[in-house]
C-alpha cells in the first residue's frame, strides 16, 4: 500500500517536476537578498569557502546528469511531461551504479544551488524536500518499467540500489557518449544554474543596478550564454539538429 501511494504521489509530480527548479532559484533569490552574505558564517573567508563548496556540489550533480544523459539509450529518460517513455531499459553506466542516476544528480544539482543562496538551513530543506520528490517520482517510474521490462527490472533492481549509489560494479556504458543528446536535454538546466549565481549576486546588491561591480563581465557573459542557450532552444523546435532526441 506505501508503495502504491508514493507512485500515485509520483505520478503527479511527474507532470510538474520541471519547474521545481525554477521554484528553487527563486526561493533561493529571496535567501540572497534577505542575507546579503556568501554564507552563514561569520568569517568572510569561511563564506567564500561556502560558496565554493556549494558550486563544487551544484556542478557535481550537474555533471551526474550530463553523463548520464550522454550515455543513455535514445527513446529513454526523455524529457516528456505527461508520461514515462522506455524504448528499452538502461542498466550499463551510470545505471549499473544507480537505478535512478538522473534524479540523483538533480537532488545533488538543486541542494548545490540552494546552498549557493548563503543559507545552510535552505541547503539542507531543499535536499529533504528533492529526496522527498524524486523518490517518489522514481517510485513512478520504476512502477512503469516493471509493467514493461518485468524479468529484465527484477533482475536489475536486485543488483542496483534505487537513490543511493554503489561503489562498485560499473558497467561500460553500451552506447558511446552522444554531445547532441546533452546540450537537448542539459542546456536549460545548466543555464539555470549560472542563472541562479547572477541572480543571487544581483539580489546580495539588494537588486539595485547602481551597486553592480565596475567591471560586471560575469554578467556579460550571462547575456552571451542566454543568447547560445536561445539559439539551442530556437534549433530544437525549428531546425534539425536536434530531431529526434528524446
Amino acid at each position: 500500500m506505501y508503495q502504491y501511494e508514493l507512485a500515485r504521489s509520483g505520478e503527479k509530480l511527474f507532470k510538474i517536476r520541471g519547474h521545481y527548479l525554477t521554484a528553487v532559484v527563486i526561493g533561493g533569490a529571496l535567501i540572497a537578498y534577505h542575507l546579503r552574505t556568501l554564507g552563514p558564517f561569520a568569517s568572510d573567508g569561511a563564506n567564500q569557502a561556502w560558496f565554493w563548496l556549494s558550486l563544487a556540489v551544484a556542478v557535481a550533480g550537474a555533471l551526474i546528469r550530463i553523463v548520464t544523459s550522454g550515455f543513455a539509450a535514445l527513446g529513454t529518460s526523455g524529457n516528456s511531461k505527461d508520461a514515462p517513455v522506455a524504448a528499452e531499459l538502461n542498466t550499463t553506466g551510470p545505471y549499473s551504479l544507480v537505478r535512478n542516476p538522473l534524479y540523483v544528480g538533480r537532488i545533488v544539482n538543486f541542494t548545490g544551488i540552494a546552498m549557493l543562496s548563503g543559507s545552510w538551513v535552505y541547503g539542507a530543506l531543499v535536499f529533504l524536500i528533492s529526496v522527498i520528490v524524486y523518490e517518489r517520482v522514481a517510485t513512478f517510474e520504476e512502477e512503469f518499467l516493471r509493467s514493461q521490462f518485468l524479468e529484465a527490472h527484477a533482475a536489475w533492481a536486485k543488483q542496483v540500489p534505487f537513490l543511493l549509489p554503489r561503489w562498485h560494479g560499473w558497467l561500460k556504458p553500451k552506447y558511446p557518449f552522444w554531445v547532441r543528446r546533452c546540450i537537448r536535454r542539459e542546456n536549460k538546466k545548466l543555464f539555470l544554474l549560472v542563472t541562479a549565481l547572477l541572480v543571487y549576486d544581483f539580489a546580495r546588491r539588494g537588486f539595485d543596478f547602481s551597486q553592480l561591480p565596475e567591471n560586471p563581465a560575469w554578467y556579460y557573459a550571462w547575456v552571451a550564454l542566454a543568447l547560445v542557450s536561445l539559439m539551442i532552444d530556437l534549433l530544437r523546435r525549428f531546425g534539425k539538429t536536434f530531431a529526434n532526441i528524446s
